[in-house]
């Protein structure tokens, strides 16, 4: 059985960190982590190969080399989805699909042969069984119950090119304890968090460890820090293991903001190799984030949170959305404020999306104010519903709001907001300026000479600012620098979509 499995283009968002990655001579930020843990959950036996759209190109020859195309995508990849179904349906090869997209909207794509929905370990087994058996069904359903990790095998890298990527990614759980009304995570993956064994983990890392990669891993969970307990568990153990190999790896994760509470656990995740945390803080607003049930944010200082958090070498980047009923006509002023007193240099504000089985998609269904399908892609300035404000003046009010944060001038000021409480941790191995030379010739080249003016002018200003002030975080001053090219770059797009 000779099997493809394909993983779809995305398209050009804050996320993809496209405009940023040439920097650094990489061709995709993340490899697709789900595809190649169910490449090692499919028949040993099985001949595979995968093609990621964002680093390979898809060609006829690849298709008719299979006998099935596997597909798993997110809900921002749907377009690019349904063009490889049509491609593969031409070409006459059989598709077999899964993932966020297909779970929570299957009925819209045809040509599929099978669909495997909800998480793998759950419905995988089935569909093999069957498909040995000669009976496959069309359609396996999303569990009603969430299954287990501790047999959720390590993804086989061996199927990517190694160099094609900044980062590496990694799962340790499933769930959120918290239930935000926009949010998709509970529907697909449940509110009772789901981890992994310490031991899987530690596998992990040596799996990883072993293809030579050594930089930053993106450790994939819904929220991280929603069972501290087994949390507080791992991590020692991530500890020994890294200091054992001399600190290899860095940590990304997603956690809520609720981490600021705990400066036990924060210095864990420092120890551990911890220096980002992505947390959705998403408004200034108490009505709106009572509206959206993010009881977490509420009532508390939130720029103060922040800033304990980056106080305890993390740096925090922060998920702001605009397009609540409960929104006031300032609210772009009141994010934009927040957003500069915060120092949260990478900030994703994106624009209210109904996604399809979340409460909120529910609640305005039954209001009559939904009017389209969600992009997912909550950056693009579209919408899928009828806001309370006036449609014209919100999607105005966003393009403002990015452009404004992401002016030369904003984003250097964010920088030093975000300087002056961050201190690097000690324990973990510093990159040399050798390393770095690479992204900061290329920076100097894109941004401070090639540049406007003012661009060139903050670049210059931040440089040297930091040589002389911040010169033990020079590396995040250099990276937070690209990043800002990237920024500007999706941002002045937005803002020119009619």
């Amino acid at each position: 059985m000779k099997v493809l499995l394909v993983y779809p283009q995305y398209p050009g968002t804050f996320w993809s960190f496209r405009h940023a990655l040439k920097f650094v001579s990489k061709k995709a930020a993340f490899p697709p982590l789900g595809l190649l843990t169910v490449a090692s959950m499919l028949p040993r036996e099985w001949d595979k190969k995968l093609v990621d759209m964002n680093t390979t190109k898809l060609r006829d020859r690849d298709i008719k080399w299979a006998d099935y195309v596997f597909i798993s995508a997110m809900i921002t990849q749907k377009e690019s989805a349904k063009r490889v179904i049509k491609r593969c349906n031409q070409l006459g090869a059989k598709v077999i699909v899964g993932g966020p997209v297909f779970t929570t909207g299957y009925e819209e794509f045809e040509g599929v042969d099978h669909f495997i929905l909800g998480e793998a370990e759950a419905t995988l087994p089935q569909f093999l069984k069957d498909f040995h058996n000669g009976c496959a069904k069309r359609v396996y359903h999303k569990s009603d119950t969430y299954p287990k990790l501790a047999h959720t095998p390590v993804p086989l890298w061996s199927l990517i090119n190694i160099g094609n990527y900044a980062s590496f990614s990694l799962q340790y759980s499933r769930g959120c304890p918290h239930d935000c009304e926009f949010c998709d995570i509970v529907v697909m993956n449940g509110r009772v968090p789901r981890t992994k064994e310490t031991t899987q983990i530690l596998q992990e890392l040596e799996a990883i460890y072993k293809t030579k990669f050594r930089g930053a891993i993106f450790i994939v969970d819904d929220n991280f820090i929603g069972n501290k307990r087994r949390v507080m568990e791992m991590l020692p153990e991530v500890i020994k293991w890294q200091k054992t190999k001399n600190y290899p790896f860095s940590f990304l994760t997603e956690a809520s903001l609720n981490l600021s509470d705990d400066e036990e656990l924060m210095r864990m995740m420092v120890n551990a190799g911890f220096d980002k945390v992505f947390i959705g803080l998403e408004s200034p607003n108490e009505e709106s984030l009572a509206e959206c049930n993010k009881t977490q944010n509420r009532g508390r200082d939130m720029v103060a949170a922040v800033k304990k958090i980056q106080g305890c070498s993390l740096q925090v980047l922060g998920g702001f959305i605009v397009g609540f009923d409960k929104d006031p006509p300032d609210i772009f002023d009141r994010q934009i404020d927040f957003i500069q007193r915060a120092g949260v240099v990478i900030a994703m504000v994106g624009m209210l999306q109904a996604l399809p089985g979340t409460r909120l998609y529910k609640r305005l269904e039954a209001e009559g104010r939904l009017s389209e399908a969600s992009s997912g892609n909550n950056t693009d300035g579209s919408l899928n519903f009828i806001p309370r404000m006036d449609p014209k003046i919100l999607v105005e009010g966003y393009k403002w709001l990015i452009q404004t944060i992401y002016s030369p001038e904003n984003y250097y000021k964010r920088m030093c907001a975000f300087l002056e409480e961050y201190k690097p941790s000690k324990r973990r191995k510093r990159r040399n300026w050798v390393s770095d030379t690479r992204p900061l010739c290329y920076s100097i080249w894109h941004i401070g000479l090639i540049g406007g003016w003012k661009v060139k002018w903050y670049y210059w200003k931040m440089l040297v600012t930091a040589f002389f002030k911040y010169r033990q975080a020079f590396p995040e001053v250099v990276t937070l620098a690209i990043y800002g090219f990237h920024f500007r770059k999706v941002a002045n797009g937005i803002v020119k979509t009619p």
